[in-house]
């Protein structure tokens, strides 16, 4: 007889085949609460929870033990096992999507809904061209879930970078406006009012389905179907790999800000760290294979419930498959393609994101920037910290430089 204490029941599915089914419960549950986040912070891949639960439960459903005759006898008792296994499964699932929609996820609360819609747009230089090199043909922003309402960092991200590259077209496509005439059909917000203040701004429905035809990513579009956690991420991966190779140019984030011009980089993308590659920049060349590659391994690799691997571990597998290594170690360059060092697109760490609301020093705001052409702001971890738009915390100095417009919009109406 197997000894089925807590302690066997946390390790092998072999030895939890001969436990009775109840007892199975009790260490998937312990397991699965030493292993919960407190709080809501950092919080593991509810995906790993429910294959957990599928692996263990099924095994047990259909592996043919030998229990203990004291412990089960007859059909009936088997029977009734059976059934209070089913019944767990599904109050477990439920408890897990209740879970993920409380605590789970950190939900973007954007503008305060007592906001003016109108804004004063400023006074802009008309643009000058610059012979130095050929400008990219679109910097594009997508809103892939159905918000038409940009938050403060959404209005800084496009209008840094419009302010940066003004002869260039900055594309804003957002999946909740309608097709119609122009900015005369745009819903009344203030973020989409002060973005229309800028000539080289254009504000677009995001078409899906038109967007995706013609490449791998329709036939994975049309087939979705079942509730997935990360779905308006997973989105947001799939339509900028697609937007890029339709049609080239940059793809930025927005929870991006642009301080300098992006306009030599192409074919490029940007290392997070030593490891992991990010897709919150993309800069390449229409119809690129590196791009048709990202979009195969898209859809033959696909996991929508573990975060991060439909973006940066895609980006991350493809480019170490496109060098043929097994490190980005080894080379951050190769066949045309090149991943800039962390400094240029994420300068703090996700894991420092605090430092964004800390007071700097103008000299040391400069040496901590020095080699970042945009900044990322890690929005998944700091939306809904708040800040004064008039201190010196480092995200405040940003705005005030690089976005005045909506800096000025911060400081009058929060």
């Amino acid at each position: 007889m197997v000894h089925c204490s807590p302690r066997v029941l946390t390790r092998g599915a072999g030895v939890r085949s001969h436990c009775p089914c109840w007892l199975v419960m009790v260490g998937f549950l312990g397991r699965a609460g030493q292993r919960l986040p407190k709080g809501g912070a950092h919080l593991l891949q509810i995906s790993q929870f429910l294959q957990e639960a599928r692996g263990v439960l099924g095994r047990n459903m259909s592996a043919s033990p030998e229990p203990p005759p004291r412990l089960l006898r007859g059909a009936t008792r088997e029977r009734l096992c059976t059934l209070l296994i089913i019944s767990f499964k599904f109050t477990f699932f439920v408890s897990v999507m209740i879970y993920w929609h409380v605590v789970g996820e950190p939900r973007d609360r954007g503008p305060p809904a007592n906001l003016p819609v109108d804004v004063p747009c400023p006074r802009l230089a008309p643009p000058t061209p610059s012979p130095s090199a050929p400008p990219p043909s679109n910097i594009f922003f997508l809103e892939t879930s159905d918000r038409t309402s940009p938050n403060f960092l959404f209005m800084c991200s496009v209008e840094s970078a419009a302010r940066a590259h003004p002869e260039i077209p900055v594309v804003v496509l957002m999946k909740g406006l309608r097709a119609g005439n122009g900015n005369a059909s745009l819903p009344r917000s203030l973020g989409l009012s002060l973005l229309s203040c800028f000539p080289n701004v254009r504000l677009r429905p995001l078409d899906l389905p038109a967007l995706f035809w013609g490449t791998p990513l329709a036939a994975w579009y049309a087939a979705r179907g079942r509730w997935e956690p990360h779905l308006v991420p997973v989105l947001s991966d799939a339509s900028r790999i697609a937007l890029l190779w339709k049609f080239g140019g940059v793809y930025l984030d927005t929870d991006f800000i642009v301080l300098r011009s992006l306009r030599n980089l192409t074919n490029v993308l940007g290392a997070q760290s030593r490891y992991v590659l990010n897709g919150a920049f993309l800069a390449f060349e229409r119809h690129h294979e590196f791009l048709a590659l990202c979009m195969r391994d898209f859809v033959a690799r696909y996991n929508g419930w573990i975060w991060g691997h439909q973006g940066p571990q895609l980006l991350t597998r493809v480019f170490k498959k496109w060098c043929s290594v097994r490190s980005l170690a080894e080379r951050r360059a190769c066949r045309g393609v090149s991943a800039l060092p962390r400094e240029a697109f994420y300068p703090i760490p996700w894991q420092d994101w605090k430092k964004y609301f800390e007071d700097v020093s103008p000299e040391e705001l400069t040496r901590l920037l020095h080699a970042t052409y945009a900044v990322h702001v890690w929005n998944k971890k700091s939306q809904g910290t708040r800040f004064d738009a008039t201190s010196r915390a480092l995200l405040a100095q940003l705005h005030a430089r690089y976005c005045p417009t909506t800096h000025t919009a911060m400081k009058m109406y929060l």
